[in-house]
């Protein structure tokens, strides 16, 4: 029988509804012995359907389970095909084949590449000039090979349609026109193959991605499928200037594919981002310049568009709606959340909108006011057995608490900012609230001493530096109210440490000249032997004060003669 007879009939898979325009294939490896396959010599010519039949010499470690009967030899994982071609792959040969092989070399197998790539080369001979499966006008579908090298090594093969890249990419249009032009000038117009190549690929599965995307009928469908990030890369391939070369001349440009640009796009300014995809974003529009029509709502998005300034007042807004927020868990969240975005740690550090001292100061002292009206409301009308209640629906005691709890938010803002040393002068200058503290019921007027124990705690803490006459003033007046206090404060904590409060107090004292020290010290001692611990423990402080100021007399003397 002749070779024909001997030949099975080939397998040809019916025409899809949708007509492939490209396929591909990552490069092939070097050959080695590893790589050679136990088929028979004659599945060189035969088709990809008849590899699937099991030959005496199979390898047991099937790709195939065991149990579907077919034993298969080994075949390069390495080749992959496109479902958009299926050509003829020749098998590879058996060691007696390429014994054969060697003591008969033939030019049509001249290295184990040649034998691997035969889906991407120009149709062979002996299948009759036409790839399997193609046909007619087929046979002309792929007609540009786009040979992709991997900048840090590797390599991919697409096999193309000319009249799809050249109706969605200037720079392929112009690339093939050129190679035409050329192929005509030489006299090889039997050439119907287009090569470029395309060195220095950044990443081969992206520029992939990106040539897939002009032979996608709905592209938003394929970008919803590969999501955010992945679309940020593919637009960025899409503008990037590749280097691809024909007949060895290079061209520096970029793809320019329009519509996928569009496409991306508007994909991306239609879906939310994470922080991660918002900084690429941003770096993307930094580094190229796109059409204000094709970005407008992108840039929206990023971007404080059509307007000279950004609301300078906005942090003061801020600030003024918490300190009168009635909820107590929506005000306690959203200081947190509001001191969390200005402190100096904070991400959106260098773009916050700036919160000045006076601001502060001016919402300060609105607490400070609206605190002193509410002690004499206190005052006049407040009884233990029946709370007064207001137009707000809330009780006396809580108003007062309210405003006691913004008062310390706003000096932790200062605290911060180092700019709390006028508001210990502020405070010392109360005396309106001295006075209305000493007739005011206990169970309100210890929200007062809860603002002087936030200075004091600042002071003893090292937090709060301020001059000598400043905490004088704070502890002449507001010592005794504290001590007074300090009962209430030990049972309604409110987030207060009374033990740091022990120490502070103690600290603080001792950084006042002697002579004050020793009368506050003496009224501390007083007021301990009444109310014990009722009153705060200072006693490690007054035995340090006892030393310093009890010193021998040869000491005194010296320091008094200098």
């Amino acid at each position: 029988m002749d070779d024909s007879s001997r030949r099975k009939p080939s397998h040809r898979r019916e025409p899809q509804s949708r007509r492939r325009s490209w396929c591909c294939s990552f490069a092939v490896p070097p050959s080695s012995p590893e790589n050679l396959s136990a088929y028979n010599p004659k599945a060189l010519h035969q088709k990809t359907d008849s590899l699937m039949k099991p030959t005496s010499n199979s390898v047991p470690n099937s790709p195939l389970s065991s149990k579907s009967g077919l034993g298969l030899g080994r075949i390069d994982p390495r080749r992959i095909l496109s479902p958009g071609r299926v050509s003829p792959i020749d098998s590879d040969p058996t060691v007696g084949t390429v014994q054969e092989m060697e003591s008969h070399p033939s030019p049509a197998v001249d290295s184990a590449a040649e034998l691997r790539s035969q889906s991407f080369r120009e149709p062979d001979e002996r299948f009759g000039g036409e790839p399997e499966g193609l046909s007619g006008s087929e046979g002309n579908m792929f007609d540009v090979r786009l040979n992709l090298r991997g900048k840090r090594g590797g390599g991919l093969v697409l096999e193309l349609n000319s009249e799809v890249l050249c109706m969605n990419s200037e720079l392929f249009a112009g690339l093939i026109e050129e190679y035409r032009k050329g192929s005509v000038s030489s006299g090889s117009c039997g050439s119907r193959m287009c090569r470029i190549e395309v060195p220095e690929v950044e990443n081969l599965a992206v520029f992939r991605e990106t040539i897939e995307l002009m032979f996608e009928d709905d592209i938003t469908k394929r970008l919803l499928n590969i999501g955010v990030y992945r679309t940020i890369n593919v637009l960025e391939m899409f503008l990037l200037h590749i280097s691809p070369s024909i007949k060895g001349k290079l061209m520096n440009q970029g793809i320019m594919f329009t519509k996928g640009v569009i496409s991306c796009l508007k994909y991306l300014e239609a879906v939310p981002w994470t922080e991660e995809e918002e900084g690429k974003l941003r770096s993307l529009f930094s580094r190229f310049k796109f059409d204000d029509s094709t970005t407008r709502d992108i840039l929206a998005r990023l971007y404080m568009l059509d307007s000279t300034d950004t609301k300078p007042d906005l942090a003061k807004q801020l600030v003024w709606s918490i300190t009168t927020c009635t909820d107590a868990n929506a005000r306690n969240e959203l200081k947190t959340l509001f001191k969390g975005l200005l402190c100096k740690s904070s991400v959106y550090e260098k773009n916050h909108p700036e919160l000045s001292k006076e601001d502060i100061y001016v919402i300060c002292l609105s607490c400070l006011d609206s605190l002193v009206n509410l002690f004499k409301e206190a005052s006049s009308t407040f009884s233990p057995e029946k709370p007064v209640m207001k137009e707000t629906g809330k009780p006396l005691i809580e108003r007062i608490s309210r405003q006691v709890d913004n008062i310390n938010w706003l000096l932790d803002i200062l605290l911060d900012r180092q700019m709390a040393e006028e508001f210990v002068d502020i405070w010392a200058d109360q005396g309106d609230l001295l006075r209305m503290h000493e007739n005011a019921s206990p169970m309100v007027r210890y929200e007062i001493s809860r603002v002087t124990a936030f200075l004091v705690i600042a002071m003893g803490t090292r937090k709060l530096h301020c001059r000598s006459e400043s905490r004088s003033g704070l502890l002449q007046a507001w010592f005794g109210p504290m001590l007074m206090d300090f009962g209430w404060l030990q049972r309604c904590r409110k987030g207060l440490d009374t033990k740091a409060l022990e120490e502070a107090m103690g600290q603080t004292l001792l950084t006042l000249p002697l002579k004050l020290q020793y009368m506050l010290f003496m009224e501390w001692f007083r007021n301990f032997s009444k109310h014990g611990s009722e009153c705060p423990n200072l006693s490690k402080a007054f035995q340090i004060w006892w030393r310093r100021s009890f010193l021998r007399g040869s000491e005194t003397n010296a320091i008094e003669s200098r």
